[in-house]
């Protein structure tokens, strides 16, 4: 626990660097003209493709009728763009992990490293690709998971575990791996997942309900269209600033994690095999001779 504070305080004041604050501009260009280039290109075609879905649905009409006996009818207005930003918060998600994973998390796991542990051996055994891989299978599975879950969400309390849980056992995978890559062999890192996997995966599960907050106002961007342009970007930064919060977070925490574990196995050196005397590290007396000895004749 202590280990997970110290990280989590120590990650929180590295957000405020000028250099972090630099290093997240660059996902969020990537990602904002991803974002704007799919609305001017893609909105208005993708929000008639879900209202003419939900017309053709007849417990879709039952329930817009209802709507409008109530006086409530305004609300269908509204559901169309709040099916598609949910629809494509999941992707703007990913993508924001992603990018932060490629772009941001090697420069931020160098920064930890300079700072804070500078004498702990780089064995460089990750290389890019294995590391793109490694975030890409996860990723798929990620997704699998999430729709596999979808039915569950029309619980109540389950929509707000099963969405973090996922999203949260991803980023443990993508930032932890990141965070270990440039310095641990594959013996220690594995080592270190099984021994700090609950705090591992709780670091990520923290870090995907920050994530929630960016979707309200990516949300509001889709219901406030005059704000559209302001709010998406915003809400990007802020995927992007969480994200390079969390990559920070397992910085600290599977840098400090990794010295305490070769700390903890340095080898004890052996006695030396040519002085048999001292296999109990006593220092063994010289032998005597019974013939150079002198015997006392009484």
């Amino acid at each position: 626990m202590t280990l997970l504070l110290d990280s989590f305080w120590r990650a929180l004041a590295y957000c405020v660097r000028p250099r972090v604050i630099a290093l997240s501009f660059f996902p969020l260009l990537l990602m904002v003209a991803m974002a704007l280039g799919w609305g001017y290109f893609f909105w208005e075609d993708t929000l008639d493709w879900v209202r003419g879905a939900l017309e053709s649905s007849l417990f879709v009409n039952n329930v817009w009728g209802w709507l409008q006996s109530v006086g409530a009818g305004s609300l269908k207005m509204v559901l169309v763009p709040l099916i598609v930003v949910f629809s494509v918060t999941p992707i703007i998600v990913v993508l924001s992990l992603l990018m932060v994973a490629v772009l941001m998390a090697p420069a931020l796991t160098l920064l930890v490293a300079e700072r804070r542990f500078p004498q702990l051996e780089h064995k460089h055994r990750g290389s890019l690709w294995f590391s793109l891989l490694w975030s890409l299978g996860s990723t798929v599975l990620a997704l699998i998971a999430m729709v596999i879950s979808i039915p569950f969400w029309l619980v109540p309390p389950l929509i707000l575990v099963i969405p973090p849980l996922i999203w949260g056992w991803l980023t443990y995978r993508v930032m932890a791996f990141d965070a270990l890559a440039e310095h641990a062999t594959p013996e220690e890192r594995r080592e270190i997942f099984k021994r700090h996997r609950p705090w591992l995966l709780g670091i990520g599960v923290f870090c995907g309900l920050l994530g929630a907050v960016p979707s309200v106002i990516w949300a509001s961007g889709a219901l406030l269209v005059t704000m559209f342009v302001i709010l998406v970007p915003l809400a990007i930064w802020i995927y992007t600033l969480v994200f390079a919060f969390s990559s920070l977070w397992y910085a600290h925490y599977c840098l400090a994690a990794l010295q305490a574990l070769r700390a903890g196995k340095t080898p004890v050196p052996a006695p030396p095999a040519s002085n048999p005397g001292n296999l109990m590290g006593v220092e063994a007396l010289p032998l005597q001779d019974d013939k150079s000895t002198p015997r006392n004749p009484s």
